[in-house]
C-alpha cells in the first residue's frame, strides 16, 4: 500500500485522525522537505508519531517513484506532504504509477495554502493561475501575473526554497518590481498561514519592503479587481 498524506501548514498536531492511523501502520515513512516548511522539527514528528521519518529531497521523490511504489507492494510505504498531499504535480505521478503496477493507494487530504490564503479576505474563486518565483531569473511567473490581470484575477505567489532557505516577501516584491510592477501596486504578505502566529501584511509593494516580516515560509498576493468586501477584509 502506498499512502499519500497531507500533513497541514504548521506542526505535527495537523495530520488527521484518518493520516495518524496509516501512519502508525507504515513500514517506510518518508517526509518530501522541498516544497514547504513545517513550524515544528523532524523530531517534533517523530515523537508524536511515535515513527521513524526520511527526509526526501526533490530529486528522491521525482526519481524514486517506481522504485517507492514497487516497494509498496509487500509494504506500508508513506509520503507526508506539507500541506495537503496533491499540491505538487509530483505527487500525482505516484497516483498514475501505483494504477500502472497495480498497487493500492491511499490519499489523505488535509489544508494547504491554496485555501489558507482565505484569511486574507480575498475570494478564492477569483484567484487565477498560481505561480512560481524561483531564485533563479524567469519570466513565467511575469508572464503568469500578466495573464491574470488581464481577467482581473488575483495572483498567488509561491516563493522558491532551496537548501533550506526560503525566499523573503521582500525578495519576491524586488524581482517583481525588477520585471516592471508599479512600486505604488497594492500587494499582500501573508507569513506561516496555519499557524498561531501567522501574519497578513497589505499595502503598497514599495512599503511592504519596509514591513517588518517575521521568519518564512512567506507567499505573496498581488490583488485583481476587488470586491468591495475584499478591500474591507484588506483595511482591517
Amino acid at each position: 500500500m502506498l499512502n499519500l498524506i497531507g500533513i497541514g501548514l504548521n506542526d505535527e498536531k495537523d495530520i488527521t485522525v484518518k493520516g495518524l492511523d496509516l501512519v502508525k501502520n507504515s513500514d517506510l515513512i518518508l517526509l518530501e522537505n522541498y516544497t514547504s516548511l513545517l513550524q515544528c522539527s523532524v523530531q517534533d514528528l517523530e515523537k508524536f508519531y511515535d515513527k521513524k521519518i526520511e527526509l526526501a529531497n526533490r530529486e528522491r521523490i521525482e526519481n524514486d517513484c517506481e522504485k517507492l511504489v514497487e516497494q509498496a507492494k509487500t509494504k506500508n510505504v508513506t509520503i507526508l506532504v506539507i500541506g495537503d498531499a496533491l499540491s505538487a504535480t509530483t505527487h500525482v505521478e505516484y497516483i498514475l504509477e501505483c494504477k500502472k503496477q497495480n498497487v493500492n493507494f491511499n490519499i489523505v487530504h488535509n489544508a494547504s495554502i491554496f485555501t489558507a490564503i482565505a484569511i486574507t479576505g480575498l475570494q478564492l474563486y477569483k484567484f487565477g493561475k498560481t505561480a512560481s518565483i524561483p531564485f533563479h531569473e524567469a519570466d513565467s511567473y511575469w508572464n503568469i501575473y500578466q495573464e491574470n490581470q488581464k481577467i482581473n484575477a488575483h495572483t498567488l505567489f509561491l516563493l522558491d526554497l532551496q537548501d533550506e532557505k526560503f525566499m523573503t516577501g521582500h525578495e519576491a516584491i524586488k524581482k517583481l518590481i525588477k520585471k516592471g510592477l508599479d512600486p505604488l501596486t497594492k500587494a499582500v504578505i501573508v507569513e506561516r498561514l496555519g499557524s498561531s502566529n501567522a501574519q497578513v501584511h497589505c499595502d503598497t509593494a514599495r512599503n511592504l519592503l519596509t514591513t517588518d516580516l517575521g521568519p518564512a515560509p512567506h507567499s505573496l498576493i498581488i490583488p485583481g479587481k476587488l470586491h468591495f468586501k475584499e478591500e474591507e477584509a484588506l483595511e482591517q
